[in-house]
C-alpha cells in the first residue's frame, strides 16, 4: 500500500529525513518509534504531502504520488490524524462529522458515514451535541480519528495518537487501531515509545536522527524488550522505555 524509497525531506533548507526506505503491505499496521526530534512527524507529514520530498519517492499502491499536493493525496486515499488532535473548539461533534463527510461524499457506497463512525465510536454519538472545547482529550482523539475516516482513506496516518491520554483511554485507542485493518485500512502510526507500537503493529521501525536504525517484528520486541532501546541509542539511559516494553511482554 505504501512504499517509500530514498525519502529525504525537511524544513527551510534543513534535512530531517535522510534517504528513508519503508514498505507497508496493504491491510497491515506499521509503527515508527523514536525520541522527540527523530523525524516521526516529518515522516507523517511528508507522506501526507504537507512537507515536500527533496529526494526519493512516495508510492501509494501503484501510483507515484511524490509530487502530489496534500489535497490530491487525500482524494487518493490518504487520511491524517494529526498530533494534538486539532478539533475545532466551537463546532459540535455532529458538525465536525458533517463537515468531514462533505457534500461530494454523500453517495451510496461510501464506506464511512457519520452514522457508521458513531457506531464504531459510540461515545461520539453520546456527545454529538457537545462542542470540541467540551470534550475530553480521549473524546477529541476519537473525533479526530472519525473525521479522518470520513475522508474514505485507504492509508491512515496516526501521529502520536495517545499523547497526553489516560492509560485506560490509551488502551481504547490501541484496541480501535487494531480493528481498523479489518475494515480494509492500512495504518502508519508514529509513537515516541515502543509500548504502543508493540501492542498495535506487526512491524516497528526505529527512527534515529531521521534514519531507519532498525526494523523489528512485534514478536521480536516482546521476546527481547531491550532491542528497541538499544536501537534508539540509549539502552542504559532509557530504563523507562525498557520497563514499559517489558511490562507489555509480561502481559503477553
Amino acid at each position: 500500500m505504501l512504499s517509500l524509497s530514498g525519502l529525504t525531506s525537511g524544513y527551510d533548507g534543513g534535512t530531517v529525513l535522510h534517504g528513508l526506505d519503508l514498505e507497508i503491505p496493504e491491510g497491515s499496521v506499521h509503527a515508527v518509534v523514536g525520541h522527540n526530534g527523530a523525524g516521526k512527524t516529518t515522516l507523517i507529514h511528508t507522506v501526507a504531502g504537507l512537507v515536500p520530498a527533496s529526494a526519493g519517492r512516495v508510492r501509494l499502491g501503484d501510483a507515484d504520488v511524490t509530487k502530489h499536493p496534500a489535497h490530491r493525496r487525500a482524494r487518493g486515499g490518504v487520511g491524517l490524524v494529526p498530533q494534538g488532535r486539532r478539533v475545532f473548539p466551537g463546532l459540535t461533534v455532529q458538525e465536525h462529522l458533517t463537515l468531514a463527510f462533505g457534500g461530494r461524499r454523500r453517495r451510496a457506497g461510501a464506506q464511512w458515514t457519520p452514522d457508521s463512525v458513531k457506531e464504531l465510536l459510540p461515545r461520539l454519538a453520546e456527545r454529538a451535541g457537545h462542542r470540541g472545547r467540551q470534550l475530553s482529550g480521549g473524546e477529541q482523539q476519537m473525533l479526530a480519528i472519525a473525521r479522518a475516516l470520513l475522508g474514505q482513506p485507504r492509508l491512515l496516518l496516526l501521529d502520536e495518537p495517545t499523547e497526553g491520554l489516560a492509560p485506560l483511554i490509551v488502551q481504547d485507542i490501541a484496541n480501535l487501531v487494531k480493528t481498523l485493518p479489518e475494515q480494509g485500512l492500512t495504518i502508519l502510526v508514529a509513537a515516541p515509545r515502543p509500548a504502543l507500537a508493540v501492542d498495535v503493529a506487526e512491524r516497528i521501525t526505529i527512527l534515529v536522527a531521521g534514519r531507519a536504525a532498525k526494523e523489528f517484528t512485534a514478536a521480536e520486541l516482546r521476546e527481547q524488550p531491550d532491542l528497541a532501546a538499544e536501537a534508539m541509542g540509549h539502552a542504559t539511559a532509557e530504563g523507562e522505555v525498557v520497563h514499559s516494553v517489558g511490562d507489555l511482554a509480561a502481559r503477553g
